[in-house]
């Protein structure tokens, strides 16, 4: 029998009576992917008796019908890495002697993606973000946006990318309907150079403009901002605004493993703000935000885009956090700067049902913690050990 939590006193009391038997079951760390020195066999073996051991604790326990965790928070947006690789190295994202990636195997299937994605949105799931890597340089990216998009309860399907081989897709994903984000750190085509250490500005700045013109809804450019780098442009991509349709989203540099973070390059929102007010003086116009939207939105008055900002690390948006990750070897991330991760992958090879796979997702998100992973503020995300961003997603 299916229960909606909080729907009820009775409810709740299950909710509770579940949640705290979770709590003294296996921990998401239990049957988190070891350290590199042990071996793949090993890990597994560990890794699928963990989470055979939860899933019968669970099964005695009535079995929600949602993802939600113990802050009362339901999750309806998955963010799904496609791929490892990218054709760009972005300094923000990648370390620069590049990351051990793993073999293709070891990565999610086409079809383990659909059926993954299928039980998460059975389980309220609405909405689907597609990034890596590049995910448009995975070859049969425009087949699996198609029977994503076909998925039953799936409202939206959007893809991160850098725009470098998006030419060439942008006509099958305007078909789609699909919501682009494009990563743009500059206007300049030396600087683009520097920070992604390859060529590729005007192929990039290119698509844009086609993507612009083709797309059914608004394309977003997600500006990562970093002092002596691009703080100076910030007025500059704000301008764009007042000609061309887009949403520019200038994103506070957050540490990962090996980016190497430092809070003198980090610029908090506040100063991006101070020094479009002195350009832009009483010309900007705060803008609506729902509850689960991760950038604070303005625009310029009269101008045909808009522009926000991603405050993760000085003013973070934890409490209306409607957001899981999975990762491209199939890891649910509960937490973006959370270190602990699940193997659904290893589950769904080890032969798994699915009501048994959603235990396991329901386990996992009970143990999301209230904000920034449980790590403070920036100088503890610094400090904590997770993988590169290339590792996560976008």
């Amino acid at each position: 029998m299916l229960l909606r939590a909080f729907t009820s006193r009775a409810d709740a009391a299950t909710s509770s009576h579940r949640r705290k038997l979770i709590q003294h079951g296996p921990s998401l760390a239990d049957f988190i992917r070891k350290q590199p020195e042990e071996s793949q066999d090993k890990k597994s073996v560990n890794s699928i008796s963990e989470m055979r051991a939860l899933v019968e604790k669970l099964q005695v326990l009535e079995k929600e019908d949602k993802l939600v965790d113990t802050f009362g928070r339901a999750h309806s947006y998955l963010r799904i890495s496609l791929t490892e690789r990218c054709n760009l190295r972005c300094q923000y994202c990648m370390p620069a002697e590049g990351v051990q990636l793993q073999p293709n195997d070891d990565l999610l299937t086409s079809e383990e993606i659909v059926r993954l994605s299928t039980l998460f949105a059975r389980s309220g799931v609405k909405k689907l973000r597609l990034t890596g890597g590049e995910p448009l340089i995975r070859s049969d990216i425009i087949q699996l946006c198609e029977n994503l998009n076909n998925i039953p309860g799936i409202d939206e399907l959007g893809i991160t990318t850098n725009g470098v081989a998006l030419s060439r897709h942008i006509d099958a994903l305007a078909a789609l309907g699909t919501r682009l984000n494009i990563s743009l750190d500059t206007l300049d085509p030396t600087k683009f150079h520097h920070i992604t250490r390859r060529n590729g500005f005007n192929r990039v700045f290119k698509a844009i403009e086609a993507a612009i013109a083709a797309s059914p809804t608004r394309i977003k450019l997600n500006c990562v901002v970093m002092r002596d780098f691009n703080l100076n442009e910030v007025v500059d991509f704000v301008g764009l605004t007042k000609t061309i349709n887009v949403d520019i989203r200038f994103i506070e540099w957050m540490p990962f493993d090996s980016n190497r973070w430092n809070d003198t390059t980090f610029v908090p929102f506040s100063e991006m703000m101070e020094l479009l007010k002195s350009s832009y003086s009483d010309e900007i116009v705060k803008l609506d935000n729902d509850a689960h939207d991760t950038a604070k939105s303005f625009a310029l008055r009269d101008a045909k885009g808009c522009f926000g900002f991603i405050t993760s690390m000085s003013d973070h948006f934890c409490g209306g956090c409607n957001r899981l990750r999975l990762t491209a070897d199939g890891n649910l991330k509960v937490c973006l700067f959370g270190n602990t991760e699940v193997s659904l992958r290893d589950a769904i090879r080890a032969g798994f049902t699915d009501d048994e796979l959603l235990l396991i997702i329901q386990a996992a998100v009970k143990r999301k913690k209230f904000a920034l992973g449980g790590h403070g503020d920036m100088y503890g995300i610094a400090s904590a050990k997770n993988r590169p961003m290339i590792l996560i997603g976008g």
